[in-house]
């Protein structure tokens, strides 16, 4: 809980890095970059804001009380400060190896054109790395335990397997289009194989 609480608050302050936002605004922009299995709760957000606020990270304009305001509820906005702005920037140059975990890597990618090329591999390496290791365990663990299993748990673990092996494969595409300057998606010069292997179930 406390890597997810983490993963919100460099969330909003990436979001807001670019622009003010009230909470609907932001909580819309949030549930879409998170990709969350569940839909991220005012609950959740309100909390985090509040927390990013005490820090000084963000401040909270209140709604100017105009003629067009009176009688009803005005939306607050939310904006980073300039030791927001100055956090945010330490976060992304500075990435521990929690930047490459489950909860917070797509978070740091959706980030990656604000950061240097370096720091980029870097984050690139270690999430391909504790990918590896995943991918060993598990097949290690497959091993001795395929003659206990049925057929449907065995082609889950397959297809938990063959993600986990696609993703490696598409992390080590990225590494080698920022080794060689390539944007992420071109494909370097030269023959391809557009040849489909077929697959063969084990």
């Amino acid at each position: 809980m406390a890597r997810r609480g983490a993963a919100l608050e460099f969330a909003v302050l990436g979001l807001l890095h670019d622009t003010p936002m009230h909470g609907y605004e932001l909580r819309k922009e949030l549930n879409a970059l998170l990709g969350w299995s569940r839909v991220l709760s005012y609950g959740t957000l309100y909390p985090c804001l509040k927390a990013l606020g005490k820090k000084g990270y963000i401040v909270a304009d209140e709604p100017a009380d105009t003629a067009a305001n009176r009688g009803r509820r005005g939306k607050i906005v939310y904006r980073l400060t300039a030791e927001g702005k100055e956090h945010f920037a330490d976060l992304l140059a500075a990435p521990g190896p929690s930047s490459w975990e489950d909860e917070t890597f797509g978070i740091h990618f959706a980030f990656f054109a604000r950061t240097d090329s370096r720091t980029r591999v870097r984050i690139l390496e270690g999430r391909r790395s504790r990918l590896e290791e995943r991918l060993e365990r598990v097949r290690t663990a497959a091993q001795k335990r395929r003659e206990r299993l049925d057929a449907y748990t065995l082609e889950l673990q397959r297809h938990g397997l063959e993600s986990v092996e696609r993703e490696v494969r598409w992390l080590t595409g990225l590494i080698d289009a920022e080794r060689s300057g390539r944007p992420p998606g071109d494909e370097p010069e030269g023959p391809t194989n557009t040849t489909i292997p077929p697959h063969h179930g084990g």
